[in-house]
């Protein structure tokens, strides 16, 4: 079985994902993106390869590329890539801040992990790479993967996000898993550094 190209078990350069968050709020302090501002942060973009490979901000290095591609940057296209931006310096994750278990309503003590037969949910922002790559691994250990259903055995937390995780849009299956649990639904919720060390890759 092959090692998702996207993992990175050494997780994400915080200091230069700080950094692009910095640029991008300095590119939007006026409240617009002009062509040269863009053209900058596609220069660092380039220049900072370890970011690139990080798959909240890989969108944002493509869209940059499709944007300048013909030379013209389209009013539409400001729009988006400016949207992207501004997402990205106000989301309801931080980029590069590590989840801390203890805010968390993880299992405790967290649970051994199986595979095969069992049901995967995962929600939020993965070190692993993206969710279609978290899917495929437990497939191919023999489990099921969907939407967080009564059905689901275990609810896999992604590693970047903050502390106000409750207010975050995937705090909602959160919540429900939760809720779940607490009615007596046989589901673990787990960090996805436990999940990780399961895997045993």
């Amino acid at each position: 079985m092959q090692t998702p190209t996207r993992f990175r078990s050494a997780g994400i350069d915080d200091r230069q994902v700080a950094e692009l968050i910095g640029i991008a709020r300095g590119l939007l302090a006026d409240g617009s993106l002009n062509d040269s501002e863009i053209q900058y942060l596609r220069k660092w973009l380039v220049a900072s390869e370890g970011v690139t490979n990080n798959p909240l901000l890989v969108d944002i290095t493509n869209r940059v590329e499709d944007v300048l591609a013909d030379g013209i940057v389209t009013p539409e296209e400001r729009s988006e890539l400016t949207k992207m931006l501004d997402d990205l310096c106000n989301n309801d994750f931080e980029i590069g801040e590590a989840l801390k278990p203890g805010n968390l309503p993880l299992c405790a003590p967290a649970p051994d992990l199986y595979f095969s037969g069992e049901r995967y949910c995962f929600t939020g922002t993965f070190s692993f790479g993206q969710r279609k790559d978290c899917e495929q691994i437990v497939k191919d250990l023999g489990a099921t993967t969907g939407s967080l259903t009564k059905k689901t055995t275990v609810l896999v937390v992604g590693d970047y996000a903050t502390e106000s995780w409750a207010q975050s849009s995937f705090g909602r299956k959160i919540e429900k898993a939760v809720a779940m649990r607490s009615s007596g639904v046989p589901i673990y919720i787990v960090a996805e550094k436990h999940w990780r060390s399961a895997l045993d890759l």
